[in-house]
Parts: structure tokens; sequence; C-alpha cells
């Protein structure tokens, strides 16, 4: 089980268009029920990062941050998602990183 933390400004609109449509993505490609993801803002990031495989962030990030990370902006806006995607497909089959996971939504 991948556990993925969606951040945005506010944990909120941003990220819940974002974590549809990839969550729509991953499903297609056959990751239905093999993932959880928690949502948050960007803020909470640096106390939730231990217990997640990876970061799809809606926004910058600062460069303290110790996890794998995806631009979830593509993913927003409609543009060109290929490195994005690439990206995510990847972590998706990298061992898990994730220590005592506590994640909510699947």
């Amino acid at each position: 089980m991948k556990h993925i933390l969606m951040a945005c400004g506010t944990g909120i609109c941003t990220s819940s268009a974002v974590r549809e449509r990839v969550c729509q993505l991953l499903d297609e490609r056959g990751y239905a029920g093999r993932y959880d993801v928690t949502q948050c803002k960007m803020a909470d990031v640096p106390e939730l990062a231990d217990s997640h495989d990876f970061l799809i962030a809606v926004t910058l990030i600062p460069g303290t941050l110790d996890i794998p990370y995806v631009n979830g902006i593509p993913f927003l806006t409609g543009g060109d998602t290929s490195t994005s995607e690439r990206t995510l497909l990847a972590l998706m089959n990298a061992p898990s990183r994730a220590r005592d996971a506590a994640c909510c939504c699947a």
C-alpha cells in the first residue's frame, strides 16, 4: 500500500481537484486499492512526511523537505502531465519509505 501525501496552500480545494485526476490515472493504470491519499496544507507536510511514501504538491515546496516529490500543478492546469505522470508511476513502483503510516481516505 502506497501512502500519498497531497498538499496545497489550504489542503482543500486545489488538492481536491488534483486528487480526482491523480486517483483516476492510478486506477486506470491498475493501482486501484493499492494506495491511499491524505490531503493537507503545505505547512503540515514536515510533520506528516515520515508516514507517507511521497508528496504530490500543488504549490512550491521548501527545499528542506526530505520526501520524494511529484509536481501536481500540471494535473490542475491541464498542461503537459507527462513528466509528473512518469514520476508518479515510478514512485508507485518504488519500495515503500513510509513509517507508521496512519492515513485516511482511499
